[in-house]
C-alpha cells in the first residue's frame, strides 16, 4: 500500500493512463525503468530509489488474465533477486528458443477444468458395502 505523497508523485511520472492500469491490475502505484519486453509480451520494470527493499522489481503482463507461469525462467530468476543482472545482459540468461522449448507459451493447468486428470483402467480390488435391510 502507498502513501498519498508516493501516489501523487507516481501519477506525475506516469501519467493517468498507467496509473489506473497499475490500480487496476497490480492494486499499487509503482514509476521505474523498463528493463525490457520479453517474447511473450510482459514489460519488466525496476526502481531501485523509491522502492521498499525485495520490492524493487515487478512485471507489466500482456495478457489481462495472468498467471505467473507466463514468465520466462530467465526473468524469473532476475524478479526473485536469484541474479544482479536481467536475462538482457547475462549471457547464461539471454533469452531465446532452445530446442526443447515450446514456441508458443502453454498455460499451466493446474487446478483448473482443463486440467489432465488421470483414470485407471485396472478393476478395483475392493468392493463398496451395499447394506441389505431384512424385511421385518
Amino acid at each position: 500500500m502507498s502513501t498519498i505523497l508516493r501516489t501523487l508523485r507516481n501519477i506525475r511520472k506516469i501519467g493517468i493512463r498507467d496509473y489506473l492500469h497499475q490500480m487496476q491490475y497490480i492494486g499499487d502505484t509503482k514509476a521505474g525503468t523498463l528493463i525490457a519486453r520479453d517474447r511473450y509480451g510482459n514489460k519488466y520494470y525496476e526502481n531501485i530509489d523509491d522502492e521498499l527493499p525485495l520490492r524493487t522489481r515487478w512485471v507489466d503482463y500482456k495478457e489481462k488474465e495472468y498467471s505467473p507461469c507466463q514468465i520466462e525462467p530467465g526473468w524469473h530468476a532476475w524478479m526473485s533477486y536469484l541474479v544482479d543482472k536481467p536475462p538482457t545482459e547475462d549471457a547464461v540468461l539471454k533469452p531465446g528458443q532452445r530446442s526443447w522449448e515450446l514456441p508458443v507459451h502453454r498455460p499451466n493447468l493446474t487446478a483448473s477444468r482443463a486440467a489432465y486428470k488421470t483414470y485407471s483402467t485396472v478393476k478395483p480390488k475392493t468392493a463398496a458395502w451395499e447394506p441389505v435391510a431384512a424385511p421385518r
